[in-house]
């Protein structure tokens, strides 16, 4: 098994060290908005009710951008 092994040197770099150990909480919160969206977008649904025709067009072009973002960070949701 690797290992992976951060260092920060000083209380200076402690917000550096919390983004480092908070990237699995980016991650999952992304991929629940992309669910929600994804829910407005196959399920035509938003917040327990039926999503309107602008609700869902937006709800799709916002997770496009979101995928285009991720990609262009060499990230995934998967």
């Amino acid at each position: 098994m690797a290992k992976i092994i951060l260092e920060f040197d000083s209380i200076e770099e402690a917000e550096e060290a919390r983004t480092a150990l908070d990237g699995y909480k980016w991650k999952n919160a992304m991929w629940e908005l992309d669910q929600l969206l994804r829910s407005a977008t196959k399920y035509g649904s938003f917040e327990n009710r039926e999503a309107t025709e602008a609700e869902r067009d937006m709800a799709d072009k916002i997770r496009d951008a979101i995928r285009d973002i991720i990609n262009e960070h060499n990230l995934n949701l998967e």
